[in-house]
């Protein structure tokens, strides 16, 4: 099982401890990002959705156009765009650049945030379910070969047809994120990749075999696991440790200004409530993953940290890939310099040792 690192390009310089200085879509800081990405041997890297932001598939496109190798995971919503229209669209950019998309869907979980989108679907389910019907039409569009129907509750489609397909046969990789059991449904009939957050080592098993299951029931193999986590590095465990409290302090400091902060209404979705309850046993789980951030700014997004030296934390991610993951996201609370940082040690270091026990394993095998 081959590993892929993922990284994260945002529309600016921002993070829980970087106050944005420039434009809400810097395009200098994208392009730097995105070739840094590239030098650092990262496989691919995330342009994230909100209700407010900058389009990600737009933005993609930049990303694609500056650089050669570096693959993209664009994320997108289900309910606002469609589901005939963005498999065009994606296809046609997956040709433009010789097969270097993914999509990366996501439902979303507060309500009122999607109703700045202008969704009328407060029912979570229902929203998943939807979902559901959306990546059955971005399938047909993608595959069928003749005019399709599709009569479903959300989408209804006469004689859809894409002339442009995906660059390569088996199609446009689609990642999928959620931990409802809703979720969970619809990943297991539709996923390619289930991405989970840093997770505890129990938390991972108890997720990856509901997918398992949930794949099974729909006759499809399993999907690959991504893993999204926060590796804080440092020479030694103990200068990594200082340099996590640190970062909470800063962060801390800078909530009004950075906007990293606990939602006013309580609002938590399924992923959040995981992490907070991770949270509740302790800022230290399992080797080195830290929760403190995720505890402070109410874990609405990948919040919690790897800390420790580049081998350090390279083991850990060892010790996910024996469970199942194949795939790390990862990204930093300086995201230019982390992300170069990353390509120095902690890559690969961690494919050095996934290297290193698959052979073991295939003697062993023999």
């Amino acid at each position: 099982m081959s590993v892929e690192f993922i990284g994260f390009i945002s529309n600016n310089n921002s993070s829980e401890t970087i106050v944005r200085a420039g434009p809400v879509l810097d395009r200098y800081h994208i392009e730097t990002v995105a070739k840094a990405h590239e030098n650092a041997g990262f496989d691919r890297a995330l342009l994230a959705f909100h209700s407010t932001t900058p389009d990600s598939l737009q933005v993609a496109q930049h990303v694609l156009g500056i650089t050669d190798r570096l693959n993209v995971l664009i994320a997108q919503r289900p309910g606002f765009t469609a589901p005939t229209l963005i498999a065009r669209q994606l296809a046609a950019v997956d040709q433009l650049y010789g097969g270097r998309v993914a999509l990366h869907v996501i439902t979303g979980g507060n309500a009122t945030e999607l109703r700045q989108d202008g969704n009328t679907l407060d029912d979570k389910d229902e929203r998943y379910a939807r979902t559901d019907e959306f990546l059955d039409v971005v399938r047909s569009e993608w595959t069928s070969e003749k005019p399709f129907s599709y009569d479903g509750k959300y989408y209804k489609v006469e004689n859809g047809f894409s002339q442009v397909k995906p660059y390569r046969s088996e199609g446009i990789p689609i990642f999928f994120g959620g931990a409802s059991d809703a979720a969970i449904e619809v990943a297991g009939k539709h996923a390619d990749t289930f991405a989970l957050w840093g997770e505890s080592y129990a938390q991972v098993r108890d997720v990856t075999s509901r997918v398992r299951a949930a794949a099974a029931r729909h006759g499809r193999p399993t999907p690959r696991f991504s893993l999204s986590v926060r590796p804080i590095l440092a020479d030694t465990e103990e200068k990594a440790w200082a340099k996590a409290e640190e970062i909470l302090a800063r962060a801390t400091a800078l909530q009004d200004k950075t906007g990293y902060r606990k939602p006013a209404d309580g609002h938590a979705t399924a992923g959040a409530r995981r992490l907070l309850a991770l949270a509740e046993q302790g800022s230290r789980i399992d080797k080195r993953l830290w929760t403190e951030i995720a505890k402070l700014t109410g874990a609405n997004s990948n919040t919690t940290a790897l800390v420790g030296t580049p081998e350090q934390v390279a083991e850990v991610f060892g010790d996910y890939y024996d469970l199942g993951i194949s795939h790390f996201l990862i990204r930093g609370f300086d995201p230019l310099i982390d992300a170069i940082e990353y390509g120095r040690e902690l890559i690969p270091l961690t494919r050095k040792l996934i290297a290193g026990r698959q052979v073991a394993r295939g003697v062993a095998a023999e």
